[in-house]
């Protein structure tokens, strides 16, 4: 499939109503409105295509930028090809939900998320914090240093209640999955999220979320996913 065809495809897919609540969540035009799962068939056709994905999220659209995440190659993607995709993610669902979730399947991905947490933006910090979530949640924790992360739970502590909107929101999903997904930090973590409490998540427009990293844990405890591992990363 060309890009013709696939944007074809894509605004063939497209809702009303889904579009309506990516616009919600800071989405603008141009988008289609697809779901997620609505561009399984597609890219199963397609599999990795990097040229393709590319040319999509050059687009601006969305969907388009949201599919070209499913079809890349993270592991022929360089720092500079992240660089350019952060450059063009103008809001969470693509700085957290599509680079972030890319980058975490490359050798890179921890390089480069240090790079972004320690740059004072915004988005770069979001995407950063929640690439390692995509990391801890999916890889051995043999591939992460404790010490590392045990440096990283004192940075959340000490900074997350000081930092934009949301970097708070990836810094609190962080605290929670080292206390989900790496056990060698696990009792660490608790003890952090005990110490971090409630954190309030202001938003445009809408009412402001209290976010409760230790509350979250002790559910997922209580259900048995202590150690839980994701499969894929990408749907």
């Amino acid at each position: 499939m060309d890009f013709e065809m696939v944007m074809q495809e894509l605004e063939a897919l497209g809702k009303e109503r889904m579009k309506k609540m990516y616009i919600g969540n800071g989405a603008h035009e141009p988008l289609f409105g697809v779901a997620t799962g609505a561009m399984k068939p597609i890219a199963k056709k397609i599999k990795k295509n990097q040229p393709l994905a590319e040319q999509l999220y050059a687009t601006g659209n969305y969907d388009a930028m949201y599919f070209a995440g499913i079809i890349a190659d993270p592991m022929i993607m360089t720092e500079a090809d992240f660089e350019r995709w952060m450059d063009g993610a103008y809001f969470y669902m693509l700085s957290d939900y599509v680079v972030a979730v890319t980058l975490s399947e490359a050798d890179i991905a921890q390089d480069v998320a240090d790079k972004w947490i320690a740059s004072g933006e915004e988005l770069r910090m979001s995407a950063g914090w929640s690439c390692y979530c995509w990391l801890l949640g999916n890889r051995p924790d043999t591939e992460f240093s404790s010490s590392k992360m045990a440096i990283m739970l004192e940075q959340v502590k000490n900074t997350i209640h000081d930092s934009p909107e949301r970097t708070k929101s990836a810094m609190n999903n962080f605290l929670y999955t080292v206390g989900i997904s790496y056990l060698p930090l696990h009792d660490k973590a608790v003890e952090t999220a005990k110490a971090v409490g409630p954190v309030e998540v202001k938003r445009d427009k809408k009412k402001s979320s209290i976010l409760l990293a230790s509350e979250n844990i002790q559910k997922e405890m209580d259900r048995g996913k202590l150690g839980f591992k994701r499969k894929y990363v990408r749907c």
